[in-house]
């Protein structure tokens, strides 16, 4: 009997291994083939592509910038090399430089040293299409999708755009883009007069976005697609890129209507992403001059980080451009440990002033629309956005034999989520909505998302660990259940499949016409635009959940305050200043408001987010 127990106890443990630690990406299958009915002319030469399961053409892996190695690390992307012949585009490219994740399709090794993954010759991007697009039917709108990531993990071929293509007759475009200390970076020793302002911004990782656009203006008229109707959207880090193209001049003209999922814009301080963390104006732990420093230790060039600044100031411009660009790529990657699903702690979208502006306040840009390109633009998040972060967090959850979880104390898990959320929804959401729509009138559009009907593994109630987190949306937008990062996620339903349908419609409507409207089949509930009081907000649901319908619901940071400090069912004070703390950090922080909640005690800098 003991004997028993312990062979199902092994197997229950499997198949919970298998559910929750599997690791996601694109569906396995066999080796693309070539059709000659997907046969392509680009400006740099001739590409032939292949059908996908769900019945679209695809290219994959085309070329968009020339690979961004050896003297090119660190400079704006350059126009991609021409070919001769027939290019067989039946795989995607190579990752960017990253830590390994799920997310990015590439599952972590075993142990905390996993390696990096990934090639800095990567900048690729992939296009789907109905089967009966082609240069001679040029008409059909254009969905440009920017990765999420925190802008450190992810790629573009793990998006499959097939069913939006052929069910909504849109050509999608997916790429990849530099990422980390390889997409943003601000070392002073960089900046040459010989370098162009793009080349001495840092933002390489935007001017790869915008790169990619420039491709899709230039060649996808031959795959079906109108380069006068693109609609950039993407989410979490890539709906903070959508932002930057937002307040972009040098994306100007090259989008017509934006999507922003779960997205947010601070524009970093050039001083944080290139200075010494102890200078004048401080720069981030990982600074481009703290990289160097930490390069000097481990290279046994310094014994510590003051020698090591000492070092550093001695060298000269050109010695420290040489030692960065001679640096394998592996080895910058080491001096960062990757955290939450394999991202990084680095700066990231620079206020250079070039690129993108140098203001810090950055949502402010949104109240001139001069000061952005003003196009029709839908803002949303998910209403358990944080819960994805926490949900297998020790402080949160306590979890038996490696795979039993359970939540430590529901109420207060809720509590901490919903805070957290309502000021993600606030910050990417309604107070850029608002100012939007002074600014630009009936063209906004905002969402919440939420669907929260996972299933209980194990006794884990997934519905109430994670509701409707950060990410789920998009498999409902692509309709690919499959892949992602967590499919198990996703139980089948025809509820399930109905809200895919709806929010497919409603974006590919969008993307038609800049109005979601009622759908591409004008059945769907009428999605009106965001407006200063009334229904402003479509929330995005299954018929159980309450359906598709507007609300009036506005959420900003002033009425997340007046909730928080008037919150009485906090057991213990400290969980209020922890919340204060993370909320209104920066500019919106009160101290005097802080120490009358009782919070004197507690330093709010020690409340670190995750």
């Amino acid at each position: 009997m003991r004997r028993a127990m312990i062979v199902v106890a092994i197997v229950i443990v499997a198949v919970a291994l298998y559910f929750w630690l599997r690791p996601g990406g694109r569906v396995s299958e066999p080796p693309h083939v070539a059709d000659a009915a997907t046969v392509r002319t680009t400006q740099q030469g001739n590409v032939v592509g292949f059908t996908t399961r769900r019945g679209a053409h695809a290219w994959f892996g085309i070329p968009y910038a020339k690979p961004p190695v050896r003297e090119l690390r660190w400079r704006a992307p350059q126009p991609p090399a021409p070919w001769t012949g027939q290019r067989e585009a039946l795989a995607i490219g190579s990752v960017c430089m990253q830590f390994p994740s799920a997310i990015s399709g590439v599952a972590p090794g075993k142990g905390p040293a996993d390696a990096p993954i990934g090639n800095e010759d990567c900048l690729y991007l992939n296009v789907f299409a109905p089967v009966d697009a082609s240069a001679a039917t040029p008409e059909r709108p254009v969905m440009f999708w920017i990765h999420g990531g925190g802008n450190s993990i992810g790629q573009g071929g793990t998006y499959d755009g097939s069913e939006l293509a052929k069910r909504h007759d849109v050509v999608v475009v997916t790429f990849n883009y530099r990422l980390g200390p390889f997409g943003w970076f601000a070392h002073p020793a960089l900046k040459t007069a010989e370098r162009s302002a793009d080349d001495n911004s840092g933002n390489y990782g935007t001017l790869d976005a915008i790169a990619a656009l420039e491709w899709v203006r230039d060649n996808i008229a031959a795959f079906g697609g109108d380069a006068s109707n693109v609609t950039i959207f993407g989410e979490s880090a890539g709906g903070t890129d959508v932002l930057a193209l937002l307040v972009s001049q040098r994306a100007k003209g090259l989008f017509h209507r934006a999507i922003v999922e779960s997205g947010g814009l601070y524009l970093t301080p050039i001083a944080s992403a290139a200075n010494y963390s102890d200078a004048a104006e401080p720069g981030h732990k990982m600074s481009a001059r703290e990289i160097v420093n930490r390069m000097l230790e481990r290279d046994g060039r310094a014994k510590d980080r003051a020698e090591a600044k000492t070092a550093q100031d001695a060298m000269s411009d050109a010695d420290v451009r040489t030692y960065l660009l001679n640096e394998p790529a592996e080895g910058i990657m080491r001096l960062f440990s990757g955290g939450a699903f394999g991202m990084i702690d680095a700066p990231e979208v620079f206020g250079d002033g070039d690129v993108l502006p140098s203001d810090a306040q950055a949502t402010q840009l949104f109240s001139d629309p001069s000061r952005y390109n003003a196009v029709p633009v839908i803002l949303g998040t998910n209403r358990d956005e944080i819960a994805l972060f926490l949900s297998r967090n020790p402080r949160w959850t306590k979890t038996y034999l490696w795979v039993f979880s359970r939540l430590k104390d529901e109420a207060a898990y809720r509590r901490y989520v919903s805070y957290q959320s309502q000021a993600w929804k606030a910050r990417g959401v309604d107070e850029l909505a608002d100012r939007m729509h002074a600014a630009q009138g009936d063209s906004v559009f905002a969402y919440r998302f939420d669907w929260d009907e996972e299933p209980t593994v194990l006794g884990f109630d997934l519905s109430k660990a994670l509701g409707a987190a950060h990410g789920l949306e998009i498999a409902f937008v692509f309709d690919n259940f499959e892949g992602g990062f967590a499919p198990y996620l996703y139980r089948p339903s025809p509820e399930r499949d109905a809200l895919s349908q709806s929010m497919m419609s409603y974006w590919a409507q969008f993307a038609r016409t800049g109005n979601p409207g009622r759908g591409t089949d004008g059945n769907e509930v009428a999605w009106t635009p965001w407006q200063a009081e009334g229904a402003r907000v479509m929330l995005l649901d299954t018929k159980s959940g309450g359906g598709t319908r507007m609300s009036d619901v506005h959420v900003t940071y002033d009425t997340v305050r007046a909730a928080l400090t008037q919150d009485s069912s906090f057991a213990d004070p400290r969980d209020r200043c922890e919340l204060y703390a993370q909320i209104f950090a920066y500019d919106r922080f009160d101290a005097a408001e802080y120490e009358r909640l009782g919070c004197a005690a507690y330093d709010p800098k020690s409340f670190r987010f995750f």
